[in-house]
């Protein structure tokens, strides 16, 4: 019997050898039989978690670091290539287990919680989670309880954030009425100190209980935090996302911030911020928290989508900073390679749209110097990065 190596692995988590045949849970250097047999290798883990691989949160949870922080470099690579590109690609910065602060779950009139399966979308009912925060993993079993105590009969999503006073809980699809339910909503989030619980039915969060306002805290400024909002998944995968940043545009006095969220990275520089963002709740709360800190961050609520900066106010900035989300920022990038900003940092969660923009800044003129490849969504296929782009023609100001 002849066996093969399993030298890569492919996009959606399967090992694949040299001669191009795939194998589902291979890691590289193990060895794949004719009868498609896997023999484990070096790099090959025992996934940790019962639920793996049913359960659609973790793909890769049968590798090893080492062999995950490759799978995360040559995705990146892979995308480069796809364009024609290549680039200084640093070792990934990982998020340990146990790390996730945001995520998703679902939950069903069945009394089912928890992520859904891969590729399917049957609710796998959590009994441990190793990438949740134990703060968020901790409430999945009382949620369960309280969901089937409201009597609810409509699937629901269950959004969960970490914030500065504990969980912020939002529940998508219901909106529960009476006083029986009203008590046990109150109860509960007393009981757990949530930070805030809040339930959509479609027209919007409608909050139950807040005793402080919730905030997250960017950049050493407590910022409002709106419910469900977007917030970098783990503590780690920010603090590597800022310093990339931070470095990508070092000693540029004046930074644009586009696509700025809640302020991430605006708050986190040591130069007069500009920060433009579509989604009017996250901007409105950094306009408030940058004032009440005296920061200089100026804020425009903007569709960079429909509306992005034009040439002659992109080189105003001697730096400008990307975040845009998964379909990437053709429409602003085209507008960033015909301008004469001296300094581009990228951050990206989709090395195939990075990629497509990468290589409109280079025909600009650009030169992408170095690419930080970020793993935040643990064992997942997820990958996200940042990136220093630099204008030789364009002096520095």
């Amino acid at each position: 019997m002849s066996v093969s190596e399993i030298v890569r692995v492919a996009a959606r988590g399967e090992g694949v050898t040299a001669d191009g045949r795939h194998a589902p849970f291979a890691a590289p250097g193990d060895l794949l039989e004719d009868d498609g047999t896997v023999v484990p290798g070096p790099h090959h883990m025992t996934p940790p978690c019962r639920h793996f691989p049913a359960c659609g949160g973790c793909q890769l949870q049968h590798l090893d670091d080492v062999s995950w922080a490759g799978f995360i470099t040559d995705r990146i690579a892979s995308a480069l290539a796809a364009q024609e590109l290549a680039s200084d690609i640093r070792p990934p910065a990982l998020s340990p287990p146990r790390t996730r602060r945001r995520a998703t779950l679902h939950w069903e009139p069945a009394g089912r919680l928890g992520f859904t399966g891969e590729k399917s979308h049957a609710i796998v009912d959590l009994a441990e989670c190793y990438v949740l925060a134990t703060e968020l993993f901790a409430l999945v079993a009382p949620l369960k309880r309280l969901l089937g105590r409201l009597r609810l009969k409509r699937r629901l999503d269950v959004h969960l954030t970490l914030a500065d006073q504990g969980a912020d809980v939002l529940i998508s699809g219901a909106l529960p009425e009476g006083l029986e339910s009203a008590e046990a909503i109150t109860d509960f989030a007393a009981r757990h100190a949530l930070a805030r619980l809040a339930f959509d039915e479609g027209f919007g969060p409608e909050v139950r209980w807040e005793p402080d306002a919730v905030t997250v805290t960017l950049g050493g400024v407590p910022v409002p935090l709106p419910p469900a909002a977007f917030l970098q998944a783990t503590r780690e995968g920010e603090a590597a996302l800022v310093a990339a940043m931070r470095e990508a545009v070092a000693g540029a006095p004046t930074v644009a911030d586009l696509f700025a969220g809640l302020g991430t990275f605006a708050l986190a520089l040591p130069a007069k911020v500009y920060a433009a963002e579509g989604a009017r709740d996250a901007i409105l709360s950094l306009k408030g928290a940058a004032a009440r800190a005296g920061r200089q961050l100026f804020t425009e609520h903007r569709d960079l989508y429909r509306r992005p900066l034009m040439p002659t106010e992109l080189d105003r900035f001697a730096a400008v900073i990307l975040d845009p989300p998964r379909a990437g920022a053709r429409e602003q990038v085209e507008m960033l390679a015909a301008s004469k900003t001296p300094l581009v940092g990228y951050v990206s969660c989709n090395p195939s749209s990075f990629a497509r923009d990468a290589k409109t800044l280079c025909e600009g003129g650009y030169v992408l110097e170095w690419v930080q490849p970020v793993g935040q969504f643990r064992w997942s296929t997820h990958v996200e990065l940042a990136a220093r782009f630099t204008r030789p023609d364009s002096p520095p100001r």
